[in-house]
């Protein structure tokens, strides 16, 4: 998928693009309450899902296709990935720092949950790393690590969806570029609550359950924005491109469909 400098409103400031350098819409960091705005170089809709509705009852996890050569040859033909998701259902996301749940509620945003779940049906996800890690405000992902499916993703963008959930610490968003309908497979973890986002279109979908965020909040997070990974280079050379470059950054080893979530305990 091209890169897609996100597009963000700072809370008092003015907007900045959300995302990476180069051809993704990205945020040079500042201090995380004002990231800054970097122009985008190509805005590219990366195949965003859609925004949040009303949550609905769970259901369990599907099959799952079996990979070859590295992916699975469905993620070549996105037209062709339409499954419906249930109105509630969970993703194990298993990483080089531990693993984590994520509980995603189709009612928030049906078009964007159902995009996620086809994804991580086909494990579009496993092996992407997680290429922007900004402290105090956002972990981000949802490049393929092989460039033949990035190439597959380029233009699958999906509508945008009203905002119904905030942006809260915790909370799965699609990033997107500044102009409308250009979400597409790159997400956002929250590491704080960022209301400013709401304003800006940015509808959460999912939420990392439990102590997950014990996980994400320790991601790799030393790179400098300025000088770290071009998204546009990401989805052509994939993961080989981040290993030399940023060794260090973390990865999702998997990313699979899981039973419902459990009923919460009646007081």
């Amino acid at each position: 998928m091209k890169q897609v400098k996100w597009f963000v409103a700072a809370v008092v400031v003015g907007t900045l693009f959300f995302g990476c350098k180069a051809k993704e819409q990205t945020a040079e960091t500042q201090p995380p309450e004002k990231p800054k705005a970097e122009a985008p170089a190509r805005p590219k809709a990366e195949t965003p899902a859609a925004a949040p509705a009303q949550p609905e009852a769970a259901a369990s996890a599907p099959a799952e296709t079996p990979r070859k050569a590295g992916y699975d040859r469905a993620l070549l033909r996105p037209v062709l990935l339409k499954d419906k998701a249930p109105e509630k259902f969970q993703v194990k996301f298993t990483t080089t720092r531990g693993d984590f749940t994520v509980t995603v509620n189709r009612a928030w945003a049906p078009i964007g949950a159902d995009r996620f779940y086809n994804l991580v049906k086909r494990h579009f996800y496993d092996n992407a790393s997680f290429f922007r890690v900004v402290p105090g405000f956002v972990v981000q992902f949802g490049i393929s690590a092989y460039p033949p499916v990035s190439a597959a993703w380029d233009n699958a963008n999906i509508q945008d969806e009203p905002v119904i959930q905030s942006n809260k610490r915790g909370y799965l968003t699609y990033a997107k570029t500044s102009l409308p309908n250009t979400r597409s497979t790159q997400i956002f973890i929250n590491l704080k609550d960022n209301a400013g986002l709401d304003r800006q279109g940015f509808s959460p979908f999912g939420v990392v359950d439990g102590q997950g965020m014990k996980v994400v909040d320790m991601f790799y997070d030393q790179y400098s924005e300025s000088s770290g990974p071009e998204q546009d280079q990401i989805s052509k050379l994939g993961k080989a491109y981040l290993d030399k470059g940023w060794p260090k950054l973390d990865s999702i080893k998997s990313a699979t469909l899981v039973g419902p979530p459990a009923e919460a305990a009646k007081p």
